[in-house]
């Protein structure tokens, strides 16, 4: 039917037929995300268009329907965004389909498809299909499917961007060229989106062995290595900048550096609680069998990723998943998998056995699996590891901003003064 434009929102995708060509459209304020900048291309096919849209200029198309959300903002990005589009008149509302993800369990994010056709219907827009991804077998939706090509784009977007973000960060508080490091992670964003787009897995590992030796070679200050600050939490708030109010450019304007666990992990995080289910509880055998092969795979796959990775003098390897889940041993249950269940646990412990004993917890409105295996086991994290600087941020609408910033910025001065009786190391 010819080029179909396929759309992406942070929690969210839709698919419109409108006869566009191949294309890729940014906006300018969230490209500083390397994170989003980097997974975005993670669905695009051969004949597609991708579009990350704006949280922040549309979180008000929702306004409308504040009582569907409850002042919940991690409901407003994601629909207020679709909403928006398929109001803007750029698509035609009879050849447009939205697709929403849904995480299955006890995590609100899975009634979000309810809100959707809800404000769907209210707009007078019910013609509109509404599918659902994910992994739960939750809704079948007749003629989508996941085959080798989307999957294969999808992990490839996941490497992408848990690279440019994981070095982006580790080099942008110590550039000698203001700017410079954001250039290089820009480039590689670009060249990321065309290998995705065309679905080259050796080209991928080529250019990221590419793209480390050039963040390893960029220009850096020789000053004393900052505080470095973890950031941990539920998904969307962790990774996007309009949820969690730019937190990591708060953290570099207080002088500090940001660390970011990886998004790959979470998806091995999901595949392992089939497994789980299955040894320890009433998981079905069939499901356990197709994760294993499903994680084994991934694991396969990020290989190249690792050892670029430890080749590199600035920047470290994602910890081995079997190590990641030794992390939570005696303190939770790997039986936790509501939410980001004790995958939260472990990225802490493991942030502190890195180094990173600064950690930013957020938590989002009433999201009660997060506040048990977040907060819940501050405590405990503290007893056992007495340096660690752990504070827990609750992201609400009906929070203010101010005392958000004041928490990071309380945090940070307790890290510059613990960082003040160790000998610092050198940025380089």
């Amino acid at each position: 039917s010819g080029s179909v434009p396929l759309l992406f929102t942070a929690a969210g995708l839709f698919r419109a037929d409108h006869g566009e060509g191949i294309g890729v459209q940014l906006p300018a304020h969230i490209f500083r995300n390397a994170f989003i900048d980097g997974v975005q291309p993670a669905v695009v096919s051969a004949a597609a268009v991708l579009l990350l849209l704006a949280a922040a200029e549309h979180i008000g198309a929702l306004h409308r329907f504040n009582h569907l959300t409850q002042g919940d903002l991690l409901r407003r990005l994601p629909l207020g965004q679709l909403l928006h589009a398929v109001q803007s008149g750029r698509y035609d509302p009879n050849r447009i389909a939205l697709i929403i993800s849904q995480t299955g369990g006890g995590c609100r994010a899975t009634n979000y498809i309810s809100f959707l056709r809800k404000a769907l219907k209210a707009c007078g827009l019910t013609q509109i299909p509404l599918l659902s991804f994910n992994m739960a077998g939750l809704d079948h939706n007749p003629g989508f499917r996941l085959d080798w090509a989307f999957m294969r784009r999808a992990i490839m977007g996941c490497f992408y961007g848990d690279c440019i973000m994981r070095m982006l960060y580790r080099v942008r508080p110590y550039e000698s060229e203001p700017g410079g490091a954001q250039k290089l992670a820009d480039k590689w964003a670009e060249i990321g989106i065309r290998n995705v787009a065309e679905g080259s897995l050796i080209r991928c590992y080529r250019n990221i062995s590419r793209m480390v030796r050039e963040f390893d070679t960029l220009p850096l200050r020789s000053i004393p290595r900052k505080p470095r600050v973890g950031l941990v939490g539920e998904i969307l708030l962790k990774f996007h900048p309009d949820a969690n109010n730019a937190a990591v450019d708060v953290i570099e304007a207080e002088g500090g550096e940001a660390v970011m666990p990886d998004l790959l992990d979470f998806f091995l995080y999901g595949f392992y609680d089939d497994i789980f289910r299955y040894k320890a509880l009433q998981g079905r055998r069939r499901n356990a069998v197709l994760s294993r092969l499903a994680l084994q795979a991934m694991l396969f796959l990020r290989l190249p990723l690792r050892r670029a990775l430890q080749k590199s003098a600035r920047f470290d390897a994602p910890l081995p998943f079997r190590m990641l889940l030794k992390q939570v041993d005696g303190i939770v249950s790997l039986g936790h998998q509501t939410g980001e269940g004790w995958l939260l646990t472990a990225e802490m412990v493991e942030l502190i056995h890195s180094g990173v004993p600064n950690i930013l917890c957020m938590q989002p409105f009433g999201c009660l699996p997060n506040h048990i295996t977040g907060k819940g086991v501050l405590k405990e994290l503290k007893r056992r590891y007495p340096g660690a600087n752990i504070a827990a941020v609750d992201y609400d609408p009906g929070a203010s901003e101010v005392n958000q910033i004041n928490r990071i910025k309380l945090m940070m001065a307790v890290a510059r003064d613990a960082r003040e009786e160790h000998s610092p190391d050198g940025a380089r």
